[in-house]
């Protein structure tokens, strides 16, 4: 289910401009689940939060899957897949690299390169056959997969609210709300025209 994004991206991207498609999902997205929250009881004080929120949605969303929509015009959508699924073992590298940081147990280091062989496996050797790679691409998609290490890292150490619902929510429209931006400085509006839409973009 996790390697279904980058093939639905793809599709998405076809009629749609990719930053603007990316900002209305999680725009939508966030917008659900932060009423979900409210409904529930959670509630928020201050800016802090939101400052949090933003800094959240900047190395998840804006640049980890910013990058992706970029990328996945030139790398097929397994490879995109196999790249990304790297981010564990930046995970496990940055959390080691920073101060106080400890090495990867043997446990962690086997749960993670089992992982990686079983995207390998899925995807099947004839998609990994050399020359079939941008190497633009790939490098963009290694450079989201460490963007994205680097915002999983920093969300356990900060805390937005009590409820992982609203945490959730308010990152997402943090993050949709950048890449909005992005697409408006991309020129992405200017090439948005809704009788060019596909059904299957949708």
């Amino acid at each position: 289910m996790w390697g279904s994004t980058y093939p639905a991206i793809r599709y998405a991207i076809q009629t749609l401009p990719g930053f603007l498609m990316a900002a209305t999902r999680f725009m939508l997205a966030g917008a659900v689940l932060c009423a979900w929250a409210w409904w529930r009881g959670a509630r928020l004080t201050g800016r802090t939060p939101w400052r949090t929120a933003f800094a959240m949605g900047f190395f998840l969303l804006l640049v980890g899957h910013g990058t992706v929509v970029i990328a996945i015009h030139w790398v097929p959508s397994g490879i995109a897949a196999l790249l990304l699924c790297t981010t564990p073992i930046w995970v496990a590298l940055l959390e080691w690299a920073l101060p106080g940081g400890k090495r990867p147990s043997g446990r962690v280091s086997t749960g993670i390169l089992l992982g990686f062989l079983g995207i390998v496996m899925l995807i099947g050797g004839d998609d990994l056959a050399y020359g079939t790679v941008d190497i633009l691409g790939a490098g963009v998609l290694l450079a989201s997969s460490i963007s994205w290490a680097f915002g999983t890292i920093y969300s356990r150490r900060v805390q937005v609210s009590a409820s992982p619902i609203m945490t959730s929510g308010m990152q997402m429209l943090s993050g949709g709300a950048l890449l909005l931006c992005a697409g408006i400085l991309n020129g992405d509006i200017s090439r948005f025209h809704l009788d060019t839409v596909s059904l299957r973009s949708v």
